[in-house]
């Protein structure tokens, strides 16, 4: 597989596991929600970035993230450490009270497991 295909495929990965993780808390039951955001928690604790980001050619160089890149992509500038910020302290806790409220204090069931 040639480094552009690799960088490609990886990227999509990336956007489609991120999209995921939003949508999350209305498809899977909380508790694997919460151990996937965890996880990813533990990801930015232990290593200090998204392991993801570096096999699609993303240096972490600068505050930037896959967030920030796929902002400044769609001509969104944000200041990058804030977005930083965001997503890597509150973004997935805020995420796992969602799946938390909505299937635990709301009833609701995921809608796939």
């Amino acid at each position: 597989m040639s480094v552009q295909l690799k960088s490609t495929f990886v990227f999509a990965l990336h956007l489609f596991v991120t999209i995921l993780a939003w949508v999350a808390p209305f498809l899977f039951s909380w508790q694997w929600c919460i151990a996937a955001y965890t996880t990813v928690m533990l990801q930015f604790t232990i290593f200090g970035k998204c392991l993801m980001n570096e096999h699609h050619g993303l240096a972490e160089e600068g505050d930037r993230i896959f967030y920030t890149d796929l902002l400044e992509k769609m001509n969104i500038h944000l200041d990058r450490s804030k977005v930083k910020w965001v997503v890597r302290r509150l973004l997935y806790p805020a995420l796992g009270v969602v799946a938390l409220v909505w299937q635990v204090v709301l009833g609701n069931a995921p809608l796939l497991f």
